[in-house]
């Protein structure tokens, strides 16, 4: 984008400065007296320079215009990036929070889990030591 852009502004200078050399170069082959050829010649160069003017205040206009689109875009992309980012944030609390739960869930039953295989094994180990008891009175 920036080729053609600057290809347009190379064409647009050659344009009037080969408009301006073709005008002074008509003026210097016209038979007129030097009088009317000086006043010829200021008034295309005023003529030029107007539009020289012009050229140069329409480029600044756009200059502005485009750092301003880049500006107010770049802002979008920020609150995009920052909503974007909240969102993904809020999603990994909650996938975390539902782990969590999850593993607390499972621990807890294990731990229940636990608990009652133990007191099984202890009333089996006691049954065991009675009858143990039980078969040495015997």
């Amino acid at each position: 984008m920036s080729s053609d852009n600057n290809s347009g502004n190379g064409f647009l200078i050659g344009l009037i400065a080969g408009s301006a050399l073709g005008a002074i170069v008509g003026l210097l082959y016209a038979p007129k007296s030097g009088k009317e050829l000086r006043d010829d010649i200021r008034a295309k160069s005023n003529e030029f320079l107007d539009d020289a003017d012009k050229y140069i205040h329409d480029a600044k206009v756009k200059a502005k215009d485009l750092i301003n689109e880049g500006k107010k875009k770049s802002e979008e992309l920020i609150v995009d990036a920052k909503s974007k980012s909240e969102e993904l944030l809020k999603e990994a609390q909650k996938i975390f929070d539902e782990a969590k739960s999850k593993t607390s869930k499972t621990v807890s039953e294990k731990k229940e889990s636990l608990e009652a295989e133990g007191t099984r094994l202890k009333s089996a180990v006691k049954a065991g030591v009675e009858a143990y008891k039980e078969t040495k009175k015997s």
